[in-house]
């Protein structure tokens, strides 16, 4: 306490700056800091371009579906819709969370640029003594405080304010103190001068936060398709197996009454056993396709990052509620489409983003070639008292001067040169080969898409008219006009049948999510998977 009262006043103004200008944070603190501002930043641009609401995190769920049934939480008696299994595909998809963690990083990024361009505080305190063995000859305590800035001209300034305060132990006196005051000025005039060659760091960190909120967001609507395939294609699974059951069941329903009618001499014994043998094979596919839907669970299980022990069980209404009208698909015009596609694909503008990126780097790395020129000026005073308080002319100094740097020996900054004109070549590549696979991957979505429609429409007619069938060769069969073998073969035709139309359903509903995921108007929301009604009317508008 009484060194800290003999600490003349300046100093302790100093220090008291000091320690407030450094405002220390706890680790924890500093990440809470830095989550704030990353997720502020992440949400202000995923509502700017996709309005889309806050909350983003990359904290993982505590309570996930993965968590609870491994607390025991989960019985699995509640069948699971398709948004919930996007939400839980979200919650537990190690390449979800990937891509999540990019994106919050690109907006940690963005904040260590904006800091850079930003007044930047520093203090530091420090205390020593020196001296011969056995006896300390003097002690100090220095303080120094300040800020540092770089303008968006190149220009960097430099602050500060200190003082030191030491004392000779031989001679007994008192403290003295010592204080002095700087600024600094380096402007560049040549290379590293303007705004465009100092701002390119915040300019490419807030570039590469948009690319990475479109990538996060087309990552999000591709993969909920991904989910939706999984999700159908078991909704497929479970109506083959019900397709299969009830072919099973008809055929053990003919071969008892085949049987009944041998037993009774009313028909021979060998039409009876022709029943009988497309029974068993009836049951032994059921036992197969029974295994085959139960290994399509397991897989689905580790698609969703589940338990492979959990029971899970799906709402056989999500295949009741698929749409089978669909008028864009109908009046679609291929040039419109393909001329959307490229208007709209968020992967696409972000590659004619990064040529533009690139065709700016080549202007930076030109400029790292040229000669230097800067101008360096400083001023500075030192306190002429012991008390460190009185600053006057006779302490103050200045300085100017011009620093030129020929480039004769910038051999990095050439190849650099070179390079970047090498990169946008191959980034205006880019450009044309997406455009081109773009284009082309329209055209077959449309195509499938059309074919996969017609081809439901006609397997819905094969059903119908094998549903006919049976119902014919059975009443026939009553009446003596067929034979159990037109019987069998018109039960096996009515399983194929139906299994085709569900397929070609199902084809045809994963077709149309492909195609509106390739004119980027499939939507992923709270609600589940829907589209951008304004969009699919401009492909409309063309007819």
């Amino acid at each position: 306490m009484s060194f800290c009262r003999s600490l003349p006043g300046a100093l302790v103004s100093l220090v008291v700056l000091s320690t407030s200008m450094t405002a220390c944070l706890t680790p924890e603190e500093y990440l809470a800091q830095a989550d704030e501002q990353s997720y502020a930043l992440i949400d202000a641009r995923r509502a700017a371009l996709f309005e889309e609401g806050g909350g983003f995190t990359i904290e993982p769920p505590a309570d996930s579906l993965r968590q609870r049934i491994l607390r025991g939480e989960w019985d699995g008696s509640r069948e699971l819709d398709l948004l919930e299994c996007l939400d839980i595909a979200a919650e537990n998809s190690r390449e979800y969370q990937s891509r999540k963690e990019s994106l919050y990083l690109s907006a940690l990024d963005l904040t260590l640029a904006r800091w850079r361009l930003s007044n930047q505080p520093f203090a530091t305190l420090g205390a020593g003594a020196d001296g011969t063995p056995g006896s300390a000859s003097d002690r100090n305590v220095d303080a120094d405080a300040g800020l540092t800035r770089v303008l968006g001209s190149g220009a960097s300034i430099v602050t500060s304010i200190g003082s030191s305060l030491f004392r000779v132990v031989t001679t007994g006196d008192g403290w003295d103190v010592v204080s002095n005051f700087n600024l600094s000025i380096t402007q560049p005039l040549m290379r590293g001068a303007g705004r465009k060659i100092t701002l390119e760091p915040l300019t490419q960190a807030e570039r590469n936060l948009v690319y990475q909120a479109r990538d996060f967001e087309r990552f999000r609507r591709t993969y909920a398709v991904q989910v939706a395939t999984q999700v159908y294609r078991l909704l497929l699974a479970l109506d083959v197996l019900d397709n299969q059951i009830r072919n099973y069941e008809n055929l053990a329903e003919l071969r008892e009454r085949n049987d009944a009618y041998a037993d009774a001499g009313r028909m021979s014994r060998i039409e009876a056993d022709q029943a009988r043998q497309d029974e068993l094979r009836s049951e032994l596919d059921l036992v197969a396709q029974r295994a085959a839907l139960a290994r399509q669970f397991d897989n689905f299980k580790l698609f969703l990052g589940l338990p492979i022990d959990a029971d899970l069980s799906l709402d056989r209404s999500v295949y009741d509620r698929i749409v089978t009208e669909d008028d864009v698909l109908e009046n679609i015009d291929l040039m419109r489409a393909v001329e959307i596609a490229l208007l709209e694909r968020l992967d696409f503008r972000t590659t004619v983003d990064q040529f533009e990126d690139s065709r700016r780097r080549v202007g930076i790395s030109r400029d790292a070639v040229r000669a230097g020129l800067g101008l360096d000026a400083s001023v500075g005073s030192s306190t002429v008292d012991s008390g460190g308080t009185n600053f006057d002319a006779t302490g103050t100094t200045w300085s100017a001067g011009l620093n030129f740097d020929l480039p004769v020996n910038r051999i990095p900054e050439r190849n650099a040169y070179r390079s970047s004109l090498i990169t946008l070549q191959v980034a205006r590549r880019n450009v044309e080969q997406d455009s081109d696979q773009i284009e082309a991957n329209v055209r077959d979505a449309v195509r499938v898409s059309v074919n996969a429609r017609r081809s439901y429409e006609i397997q819905l007619g094969a059903t119908q008219l094998a549903e006919r069938r049976v119902e014919s060769s059975r009443l026939n069969l009553e009446g003596g006009e067929a034979s159990t073998r037109d019987v069998l073969e018109s039960e096996e035709a009515l399983r194929n049948a139906r299994n085709s139309k569900t397929t070609a359903l199902i084809n045809y509903t994963l077709a149309r999510l492909d195609l509106y995921l390739e004119l980027e108007a499939l939507r992923v929301s709270e609600t589940g998977i829907g589209f951008e009604p304004d969009l699919l009317e401009r492909v409309r508008s063309a007819q």
